[in-house]
């Protein structure tokens, strides 16, 4: 099921997390591209959002990959995003 607006406004509230580098990836991909995404991918952002943050900063650096391999794709999903957005941005 996807989410409902006051779901998708939680989801948004727990993108912030406080950290700058987690922030200036998760808040943009929440705001312009969770929606569009199928619902059982929004399951999945939901449940990354769960995550330690010190854990979402190792992932997100290319340190480690998480064991899901759900989590791992939605990880892909989000740096993808980040990079094309950014391209674009700066030209």
């Amino acid at each position: 099921m996807k989410l409902s607006g006051d779901d998708f406004k939680r989801v948004q509230w727990h993108s912030r997390r406080g950290m700058l580098e987690l922030d200036v990836l998760l808040e943009p991909f929440t705001n312009e591209v969770l929606r569009d995404l199928p619902a059982e991918d929004q399951q999945v952002y939901v449940r990354l959002l769960d995550c330690q943050d010190a854990d979402l900063f190792t992932w997100f650096m290319s340190e480690q990959r998480p064991e899901d391999k759900a989590l791992a794709a939605m990880i892909d999903t989000i740096i993808t995003y980040a990079r094309r957005s950014f391209n674009t941005d700066g030209v």
